[in-house]
């Protein structure tokens, strides 16, 4: 099947092969995407008299078939069809003949690639913080459950100080909302429309670039057409950061969950089910959710680096070399969502050990308690310190296991309805109402 840019001369069928790559694939995730911003730009067409109303109607109508059947999972790339852009110009053109190939007015694949790729990653974005969300508030709600339940804090992995099961839960919320406030700017980055600058030097049509913006629900365009362009591989890179700010959160909980589901520490207890075992071993519960997690995280936090290992020569201008980054950013997304989904199943099960700190070997924890009192007391630190560690050298040191933290954030006082809010004010933030009913318009118009 000739390509859209083929002439007189047919490409080798390797160069073909080679050219074309994992495009294909990764194009079935951009389909839908590909339709909205079709919808968009023959709706600017029409508004600017570049396509008759009667041509608009036919092709506003077929191109929301096309996308029925990319909600519907049975759209396809045919074999020798290039990409999904090549795919959509096809299917119009088969059906209505010449009126199918005035879709590519005032357009590039390459600002093309760029709008759907955003498109993507925004409703991407959009699923991923919802599932976010989901594991923030079983965090929030075990870190309220178990927030006078004590475990052992550490320090160089050597007991350090008293911690608490509210601690320990909710600090994995606060930094899930941290990340969320990365998430939030690479949102913003992405959220900005690209469709109109084309090959990246833009149209000598007289485009309106701010109706394709409104139709698509974007908060501004890339104004600067060359710096549309570069955007490609940036807008992934950034995403991608926050990507493996989540994925680091994440694999740093399923270490811990590692830890101290193992007999030497016993902290937490998995249930049963969730536990894989041995072929050797009988008695083996191994948590494997939790190892394979951490591998996937830290696998993520490599993302950015690969990206800007593709991007970081490149002068301005579009490269072939940027389609190698679909096959690594398109999936990272799905990946991500699933160690967040079983995360927070594992988290909502998860039995918590409400006697750690009655075993002996933990008493030295509560020797800066002990500093502490002592010092309250009116004795000054530096002798307080001194006289609790000689106790501790002598073998005299005899524990207070009553501890009363107060300030902002410590055991007693653990701000899980600030930590809340703080999430909550981020969520408004991403305005994702917006972004619905301009897609919902755009499909019902």
């Amino acid at each position: 099947m000739a390509k859209l840019w083929e002439k007189s001369t047919q490409v080798n069928e390797r160069v073909d092969a080679f050219t074309v790559g994992r495009d294909r694939e990764m194009d079935i995730f951009l389909a839908k995407y590909d339709v909205l911003g079709s919808l968009a730009h023959i709706q600017m067409l029409a508004s600017v008299n570049l396509l008759a109303k009667t041509e608009y109607d036919i092709l506003a109508a077929e191109l929301k078939n096309i996308f029925q059947e990319a909600e519907n999972n049975s759209f396809v790339i045919e074999e020798g069809v290039e990409d999904v852009h090549s795919q959509v110009e096809f299917m119009l053109t088969q059906k209505l003949g010449d009126v199918g190939k005035k879709i590519h007015s005032g357009r590039s694949r390459n600002d093309q690639v760029l709008l759907d790729l955003k498109l993507f990653a925004r409703a991407e974005i959009l699923n991923t913080v919802e599932t976010i969300d989901e594991l923030f508030a079983v965090l929030i709600a075990q870190s309220n459950r178990y927030k006078d339940v004590f475990l052992p804090g550490y320090t160089h992995l050597q007991v350090a100080m008293p911690s608490s099961f509210g601690l320990w839960f909710g600090a994995y919320a606060e930094s899930l909302a941290d990340d969320l406030q990365l998430m939030l700017a690479a949102f913003k980055i992405t959220n900005r429309n690209p469709l109109g600058s084309a090959a990246g030097y833009g149209s000598s049509f007289p485009l309106n670039r701010q109706l394709t913006t409104d139709l698509l629900g974007f908060d501004s365009m890339n104004y600067n057409v060359v710096y549309a362009q570069m955007g490609r591989g940036k807008m992934e890179r950034t995403v991608a950061t926050a990507l493996a700010g989540v994925a680091a959160t994440i694999a740093k909980l399923a270490y811990d969950a590692c830890l101290f589901t193992s007999q030497n520490f016993g902290f937490l207890r998995l249930p049963d089910e969730f536990t894989t075992g041995s072929s050797i071993m009988p008695h083996k519960k191994n948590p494997d959710v939790f190892e394979l997690t951490r591998a996937k995280c830290n696998k993520l936090q490599s993302l950015p680096q690969q990206i800007l290992l593709i991007t970081n020569n490149l002068p301005s201008g579009y490269f072939r070399d940027l389609q190698i980054i679909k096959e690594l950013f398109v999936p990272a997304f799905a990946e991500l969502r699933d160690c967040l989904e079983m995360t927070t199943l594992m988290m909502a099960r998860v039995q918590v050990n409400t006697a750690i700190l009655d075993d002996a070997r933990y008493d030295y924890l509560f020797s800066v308690e002990e500093v502490n009192r002592l010092t309250l007391s009116g004795l000054p630190f530096r002798d307080a310190y001194k006289q609790v560690g000689l106790a501790i050298e002598a073998g005299n040191f005899k524990p207070d296991k009553k501890i009363s933290h107060t300030h902002q954030g410590s055991i007693g006082n653990l701000c899980n309805d600030e930590i809340e809010a703080y999430k909550n004010q981020l969520l408004q933030a991403f305005d994702f109402q917006k972004i619905r009913e301009a897609e919902k318009n755009l499909i019902s118009y």
